[in-house]
């Protein structure tokens, strides 16, 4: 399984805000999704980025994430 959540991080630059979103053409579902919250947290323990928001759909499965690159 992808961590699209450390895939962001890498592609950002220092202070920047970006969206984590599935990619359904690189095969990411809605349900699978739900592990980058987990990999985002794990990246904000370290120290690494800020979990600005969290947004979800109608049934409260994670659909997008909005994280800032801290160093």
């Amino acid at each position: 399984m992808r961590d699209i959540a450390k895939e962001v991080y890498n592609k950002m630059k220092v202070g920047a805000a970006a969206w984590i979103r599935p990619v359904s053409a690189k095969g990411d579902t809605l349900e699978s999704f739900q592990s980058a919250h987990d990999a985002a947290r794990a990246l904000e323990d370290e120290g690494l980025i800020n979990i600005m928001k969290v947004q979800r759909d109608e049934d409260g499965l994670i659909e997008a994430i909005r994280i800032q690159k801290l160093n």
